[in-house]
């Protein structure tokens, strides 16, 4: 739907997470009976969460721990892990620098080169423990990093870039092919990010068997500040959602959508499969793990953009343990913990039996959902922040 937004211009009506409510149907079912396997590039995941790229959220003691829980955890190729042999105390640079300060501290401690040995080295430290082990690097360096993690034994390979589209054209240097590099790969190839139906669907035209949705939701990103750009996370996500079932209808394949990005709350990743995704990928709400590397901290993926950073450090701090997060018992009542819990609750409450009953759920449009009610939350919520 379109609205006029001056002579000749039109905007289409769009929405994120914060302006949509879940509607319950006919039937509610016991909480403990509820499905939430999915299936991603032939893996099937006890727990349909990805936990982000990003270097104060997985390294490869996270990705080992996260995988054991029934998740996956993405190390990332072009992050600090495969830049110093001790990056632990980089992280500690990074988190004990003034904010004014971090920033630029990120933009030089990411100049240091990626090392082959050590891409090889991570990804053998989380391949020995038996768990799936997914890497992500930027399309550029996407063909050279495949071969060395496929020799590795990777199991999945993340192409992810702030705008991803099959049409990428380019003077300087030779874009990647997806085309050819999806056949190329033994293993699955999941590509991200975007947000529309048309370029989702290409993405699948091209042999991807995975698709981030998601253009600067993330609590640590700022694309959309400096660039202005980006779809709101529930549009974004049911747009590319029904390019998967159409492309599904027409071929018989099956390309997995995972909402990428601006999930606040557990009530938010209920939100994001009731609108068509399969996973989700999250970053914040796992940084707050007592495990993480990154100790309550987190920063964007694209802070160390020499040139135009689009990301910040954020402190988000910590409150549990990795297994509090996931699975409980929650020991605070904002949504932040138990998140597979409130997950299955709520598909039970909504008659939702699998994550696939889950993406036909009724959607209200609810801009005041949060707010009608709740004014004593707020005025405590406002008590706390002072």
């Amino acid at each position: 739907m379109a609205m006029w937004i001056g002579i000749n211009r039109k905007a289409r009506v769009c929405y994120g997470f914060d302006d949509i409510s879940l509607v319950p149907g006919t039937v509610t079912l016991n909480p403990e009976e509820v499905d939430i396997t999915t299936e991603i590039g032939g893996y099937k995941l006890k727990i349909p969460i990805f936990a982000a790229a990003m270097d104060g959220v997985v390294d490869p003691k996270f990705a080992v721990l996260f995988g054991k829980m029934g998740g996956i955890a993405v190390l990332n190729l072009m992050g600090i892990y495969t830049r110093y042999e001790d990056p632990y105390s980089v992280i500690k640079e990074i988190i004990s620098s003034s904010q004014e300060e971090s920033t630029r501290i990120i933009q030089n401690i990411y100049k240091e080169p990626v090392k082959e040995k050590l891409i090889e080295q991570r990804i053998y430290e989380i391949k020995k423990e038996n768990v799936i082990c997914a890497v992500s690097c930027i399309p550029l360096f996407a063909e050279r990093y495949l071969d060395i993690a496929q020799n590795c034994g990777v199991d999945i390979f993340v192409v992810q870039s702030t705008v991803t589209t099959v049409k990428h054209i380019s003077s300087k240097y030779k874009p990647l092919d997806l085309h050819s590099f999806c056949k190329k790969a033994k293993i699955p190839v999941i590509v991200g990010n975007c947000v529309t139906f048309e370029v989702a669907y290409e993405l699948m035209e091209a042999g991807v068997q995975g698709i981030l949705v998601g253009i600067g939701p993330g609590a640590a990103c700022t694309t959309r500040e400096v660039l202005g750009i980006g779809v709101p996370q529930v549009t974004a996500t049911c747009d590319c959602a029904a390019a998967r079932d159409f492309y599904f209808k027409k071929t018989g394949r099956y390309v997995p959508i995972i909402t990428d990005g601006g999930m606040v709350t557990s009530g938010d990743i209920c939100k994001a499969f009731a609108c068509g995704a399969d996973a989700v990928m999250i970053g914040s709400a796992l940084v707050k793990a007592e495990e993480s590397p990154g100790r309550g901290y987190h920063w964007g993926m694209a802070t160390s953009d020499e040139n135009l950073p689009r990301g910040t450090r954020i402190k988000v701090g910590t409150f549990g343990t990795l297994k509090e997060i996931l699975f409980g018992p929650a020991r605070v009542d904002d949504g932040s913990q138990n998140l597979i819990g409130a997950l299955k609750l709520s598909m039970a409450c909504l008659g939702a039996k699998n994550i696939k009953e889950m993406q036909l759920v009724e959607i209200a449009i609810a801009p005041g959902i949060k707010t009608e009610g709740k004014i004593y939350q707020t005025v405590k919520k406002l008590q706390k922040e002072k």
